[in-house]
């Protein structure tokens, strides 16, 4: 059997500041789940740690426990693993004031 993969663009050239987020992708069908953040600017401010997020109807999150640094230099690239994770996914960051980082954020599916 040929195991279905999916690629997903969840935020494109988005800066973040203060409290940001992903667009929720439904994912429930997937056994394990990648998100990749590349920067596309360099970040200003300080280091700024983003948790990915579940929940059971895309509405109401709660931490999955898995985090990740945001990438601080033009196409630096972090990672994070995820399985075991319910229906809806997301990455979530709060950024301290003065900090923003503009990012290319895509959850890869299998």
């Amino acid at each position: 059997m040929l195991r279905e993969s999916v690629t997903a663009v969840v935020a494109r050239n988005e800066t973040w500041i203060g409290t940001a987020a992903t667009e929720p992708y439904e994912a429930g069908w997937a056994t394990e789940a990648v998100f990749f953040v590349r920067a596309l600017k360099a970040s200003t401010g300080p280091v700024v740690e983003a948790a990915v997020e579940m929940s059971p109807d895309g509405m109401r999150w709660v931490s999955e426990g898995t985090t990740l640094t945001l990438p601080r230099e033009v196409d630096a690239i972090a990672m994070a693993r995820i399985r075991h994770f319910g229906n809806w996914l997301r990455l979530s960051a709060t950024l301290p004031d003065g900090a923003s980082n503009t990012l290319l954020i895509t959850l890869h599916l299998k």
